[in-house]
């Protein structure tokens, strides 16, 4: 068993919401064998108020959570990235920076739950919604065997996390 610790990076347009998610539920999840960041594409400046207000009434730390460009990830002295995740339909139809060492990358798309209409419980509902699947294809990834599967398997793996919505949606 190696004792790689890797560098993971979750993608989304606003950076308020589900990539900061995704960011907090890794660093719980990976039991210091991942280091999570996230951006977004057009970053919103903040994290959305129920996003802080989930993550804080669940225990996870939010001293991390800001809203940053994936701009910052780009520099020459920013980390080396292992794994780079969409989790939201408009990153990953944009046209994505060229990451330094080509890690491995997925799409998990999640619902946006910034945008939910009604009462606002069902805005909050909306918000728990993500965090459970993101939570649950985290979990599924932070316990894959990495230091034995080759790279198309992983490959494989990744892709089929976040399209089998039944296994890692199910809570």
């Amino acid at each position: 068993m190696t004792d790689k610790t890797y560098n993971v990076l979750f993608l989304c347009t606003g950076n308020s919401a589900r990539s900061l998610m995704a960011e907090a539920i890794t660093r719980r999840e990976g039991m210091g064998k991942f280091n999570a960041f996230s951006a977004g594409s057009r970053p919103r400046g903040e994290p959305h108020p129920y996003t802080l207000e989930l993550l804080e009434g669940i225990n996870h730390d939010t001293s991390f959570a800001r809203s940053k460009s994936w701009d910052e990830f780009e520099a020459a002295d920013a980390p080396k990235m292992d794994f780079v995740f969409t989790v939201c339909d408009q990153a990953s139809r944009e046209e994505c920076p060229v990451w330094p060492g080509q890690p491995m990358t997925a799409h998990w798309g999640v619902p946006d739950p910034t945008i939910a209409e009604g009462t606002e419980a069902e805005k909050r509902l909306a918000f728990a919604d993500a965090y459970r699947m993101l939570r649950n294809r985290i979990s599924i990834f932070t316990h894959l065997p990495l230091d034995v599967l080759d790279q198309f398997s992983l490959q494989q793996k990744l892709d089929d996390i976040g399209k089998n919505t039944t296994l890692a949606d199910e809570g």
